[in-house]
């Protein structure tokens, strides 16, 4: 089977929400020799992105946003051991991520968490509605490089402003980078609360990881 059929094989099998799919169609790339990181780049992301969009638009209802995220992670399972070692290169950085506390949205932050590990950086994903304090424990704990958070509500972006306060409050802001994404934000929110960086998608975070560790 070509690359291009797979692509078009894994986009559908995400868009779907279809596990069973989306697992054939890993073992297939495998199977072809196919590197991981293509159908990731040019399948996998650009479904999700879809769904995602069709969510925003109010076509798609939050378990169909649900089950094809399931299917993209089955996915992403079997292909990440694959993926080869000069695509990975060494460990670049370690980073903490999560959607902030009152936010359950989860597709995009799942796709940074994908695309980071991709890239080399061990990557802590604290999952979705995490708590603020979390993420200031999780800091004290392993001491990342940077904390991403992610909010795709309005309602919900004042807790990456909290944050950005507990840190320093613990002490803590001064040696860690901070980054914020997800729909509700913007790079004048950004420079508002005193954050670091803002990153519009999963390509612009990885780019500006890369910057902000360099």
């Amino acid at each position: 089977m070509s690359k291009e059929d797979l692509i078009k094989e894994a986009k559908q099998a995400v868009i779907d929400g279809d596990e069973e799919a989306a697992e054939a169609m890993a073992n297939k790339v495998i199977a072809e020799g196919i590197n991981p990181v293509e159908i990731i780049n040019e399948a996998l992301t650009p479904a999700m992105t879809e769904v995602g969009d069709g969510f925003a638009n109010e076509e798609i209802p939050l378990p169909g946003v649900l089950i094809a995220a399931d299917a993209m992670t089955k996915a992403i399972e079997i292909l990440e051991p694959h993926i080869p070692v000069e695509d990975v290169g060494e460990k670049r950085g370690t980073v903490v991520i999560g959607t902030i506390e009152g936010d359950i949205h989860d597709i995009g932050k799942r796709i940074v968490a994908t695309m980071l590990r991709v890239y080399g950086f061990e990557v802590h994903d604290l999952g979705r509605d995490v708590p603020i304090d979390v993420f200031v424990e999780k800091v004290k704990e392993i001491k990342p490089d940077i904390v991403w958070t992610s909010s795709l509500m309005t309602t919900t972006m004042a807790g990456q402003n909290i944050l950005e306060d507990k840190l320093r409050k613990a002490g803590l802001r001064d040696n860690v980078k901070t980054m914020v994404g997800g729909a509700a934000t913007t790079q004048a929110w950004a420079d508002k609360i005193g954050c670091d960086c803002y990153a519009e998608d999963a390509n612009d975070t990885v780019l500006k990881v890369k910057e902000l560790i360099k």
